[in-house]
Parts: C-alpha cells; sequence; structure tokens
C-alpha cells in the first residue's frame, strides 16, 4: 500500500501535539539549579517579588534628585545598604550596585563631578540616568517561564536573581533502544545507530536504554516493539521502516495508532512514529546518517519541545545538484571559516558523488556523520551562493 510522504514541518507538529499528551502523564519533580539544564518545567515560574527591589545605581558617583542644584553631600551608599532618606537639597555619593536613596533619581557620574566645599555639581541630568530600575529584572507576580519550557544552564542566572532555588519539572522520559536487521542480530554487521540515539537522547535530556538487537522476523519485531512500550515511555527503532517484505517495523506500527507513514526528507526518508500501548514509537531508517538525520530533524522535537533550526550562514564551495522532486535534500557539510564544503561532493575530503547529490550513497557512509551541520534543500545550490547550516552542535 502506498504512503503518505507528509512534510517534516507537519511530522515535527503532530510529535508536538503527542508530546503535550505525553507531559501531561508524567510525574513531576523538584530540581535543585544546578540540575536543571534539559529539563522542562511542569510549573510556570513567576517572580516572588519585584527584582531588583530598589532603584540602584549603575556606576560610581552621586545619587542625586536632578531638579536640585549644587545639593549637599549628606550620605554614603554601598550595595549592601538600605536606601536612605535625604531630604530636599541633599545628595549620596553612592557605589555601584548600591540602591537609590529616596527622592533621588539619577546618578552623576564620579568623573562628571565636582564636589567644593560638599557640594556636588555637574552637567543636567536627565531623570533615570546611570540607574537601573526598581523590577527592572523582573516585576513581583511578572511570568517569567511557562509551563512546557525546556531548560537550559543559562536559566539558572535569572532563577537564583529573583531568589528560586528549586524549580518543579516533569520527569525524564524513559526512552528504548530497539535494533532490527538479522544482520546486526547475528553479529555479521555492528549496530551502527543505537549508542550514537542514546548519546543524542541524553544529550537532549531524558534516559536511554540499549535493548536487545532483533532479527528480521515479524513476530520477533512485534514482540521486542511492544515489549519496549509497556516499559518506556518512547521507543526508537532502527531499520525495517521501508517497504520490503523485511521491513517489519513498518508493519507493527501501521497496525497500532500510526501518528506519520513517512517524511519527505532525504536522507531520512522512511521515518514513521505511532503510538503503541500509550507509548510514542519513532521508526528511524537503518543507515547511520540517515537515521541521524531522521533523529535531529524530526524526533528530536518531541524530545525537546523545540520546532525551530537554528542556523548560520556560509558560503557554499561547490555545485549541489537537487532533484525537483518536493522533498527536503538534508546535504551534510564541514565548516571551514565562512564556506561550508558538501562533505561527500567531489571536491570535499570524502568524495561520494560528482555535482548531483547521491542521499542513498551519503546515508550509507559513517564518514558524513564527522560532518559539522546540514543544508536543507529543495532546490540545486550553487557554488559560492550563501547558504543556511544547521550546525549539529545545535542538534544534540
Amino acid at each position: 500500500m502506498a504512503r503518505t510522504d507528509l512534510a517534516r514541518a507537519d511530522a515535527v507538529e503532530r510529535l508536538l501535539d503527542h508530546r503535550s499528551t505525553a507531559l501531561d502523564a508524567c510525574s513531576s519533580e523538584p530540581v535543585s539549579l544546578d540540575a536543571l539544564a534539559g529539563r522542562t518545567l511542569a510549573e510556570g515560574v513567576r517572580a516572588p517579588s519585584a527584582v531588583p527591589p530598589h532603584d540602584y545605581a549603575t556606576m560610581d558617583g552621586f545619587a542625586i534628585a536632578t531638579d536640585d542644584e549644587s545639593p549637599a553631600v549628606a550620605a554614603e551608599v554601598f550595595p549592601e545598604d538600605e536606601p536612605p532618606e535625604l531630604d530636599e537639597g541633599e545628595a549620596a555619593r553612592i557605589a555601584t550596585g548600591a540602591p537609590l536613596p529616596v527622592r533621588t533619581d539619577a546618578v552623576l557620574k564620579v568623573e562628571d563631578a565636582t564636589v567644593d566645599d560638599e557640594r556636588v555639581s555637574g552637567p543636567q541630568l536627565a531623570p533615570g540616568t546611570n540607574v537601573s530600575p526598581r523590577g527592572g529584572t523582573a516585576q513581583a507576580g511578572e511570568s517569567l517561564f511557562d509551563a512546557g519550557t525546556r531548560l537550559a544552564a543559562r536559566h539558572a542566572a535569572l532563577l537564583s536573581d529573583i531568589g528560586i532555588e528549586s524549580v518543579t519539572v516533569h520527569e525524564r522520559f524513559s526512552v528504548g533502544i530497539v535494533a532490527t536487521g538479522t544482520e546486526i542480530h547475528e553479529g555479521r554487521q555492528p549496530d551502527r545507530d543505537s549508542e550514537f540515539l542514546a548519546g543524542l537522547v541524553r544529550e537532549w535530556g531524558h534516559e536511554p536504554t540499549i535493548r536487545e538487537s532483533v532479527p528480521d522476523d515479524s513476530g520477533a519485531v512485534r514482540r521486542a516493539i511492544e515489549s519496549a512500550a509497556a516499559t518506556h515511555d518512547v521507543v526508537l527503532t532502527t531499520g525495517g521502516t521501508s517497504v520490503g517484505s523485511a521491513d517489519h517495523v513498518a508493519t507493527v506500527l501501521e497496525a497500532h495508532d500510526p501518528l506519520f507513514e513517512s517524511v519527505r526528507l532525504q536522507p531520512g526518508r522512511p521515518v514513521l512514529a505511532a503510538v503503541v500501548d500509550g507509548a510514542l514509537v519513532v521508526g528511524l531508517p537503518g543507515k547511520p546518517l540517515a537515521a541521524h538525520t531522521a533523529a535531529v530533524l524530526v524526533a528530536r522535537s518531541f524530545f525537546t519541545g523545540q520546532r525551530r533550526l537554528p542556523s548560520v550562514t556560509a558560503g557554499l564551495t561547490s555545485t549541489v545538484e537537487i532533484p525537483d522532486d518536493d522533498r527536503e535534500y538534508a546535504v551534510p557539510v564541514v565548516l571551514d571559516g565562512n564556506e561550508a564544503i558538501p562533505l561527500g561532493h567531489a571536491d570535499s575530503s570524502l568524495a561520494i558523488y560528482d555535482e548531483r547529490f547521491a542521499p542513498g550513497l551519503v546515508a550509507a557512509n559513517t564518514r558524513t556523520t564527522t560532518a559539522d551541520g546540514i543544508v536543507l534543500a529543495e532546490r540545486s545550490l550553487d557554488a559560492g551562493q550563501p547558504v543556511a547550516v544547521v550546525p549539529y552542535r545545535v542538534l544534540a
């Protein structure tokens, strides 16, 4: 039976929709700020109070009221102090980070100030000059992170600043990885996919388990998938996703609750997904680069909640001919300064094709996984053309 090819963006949306359901079913747990990287918030975070709690100085100098003329220096303020009260016509020496005294509204930089007989003068300032306002980082009650946000290590700085010591996150997805193929099961060919998939899952913030490989037998494949689905939140399989008589993963998933049958992506087209006994099962192709491409461009969205692919611009060094067939082609490239060298092109260090991109050959050669990133193309690319390179480092 012919399969329906889905655009990659549509496949990603279906995975994100299912992710919402999966997160709702997940338990939650508190984690400290040093352990939040890669975790997904189960509850939103609001600022408990205004930060900073006072207007404060961003420069060393004198806190003044801008409508005072040559005020008398009546106090000195440091960051650990509470803001003092000043009378009309008074100013205060102030250190960077110190709270502004009541009724002052600007800081005259020390290098711009003239002090004569304990009175300070300088150029006329506008209110707010050299001042960080109260609540400039966060207003009391302001929503800073929504539930479902995937946190990064840098977010600990803001959370610490607003007085949050821990956050409530969803438990990590447990992920079972199943390699299919008689040649792998019998040890005639190495399993080239499971270990890098486990590494990706860890980098995406979840917990992988490499399970047993299974031969190209319909019953064995079905039992392996259903067993993994019974004990994991997610199952990743490799191999058996095409339309051949030995491609049993596709047959098993079609008998359950399919999310999509195929994606218009090369390499990586035979990627499919279904829900089996409540677990998400993503069937990835067996060729290493095809499996990697489908994992980082399609499956990754479920684990991270992210649909956008960050990119950098580089000049392509060689012409790459792409078929005009309404598919996205993932061209691996090596970055060299501001240039992108198509890895696998005859002009690169790994000569697999001349000018016409050969996704099948590229997908089968494990050296293509040494690329720095990929260029997604739907039409031919010219030498010298600026291209958007999606770096692998942001997909991990």
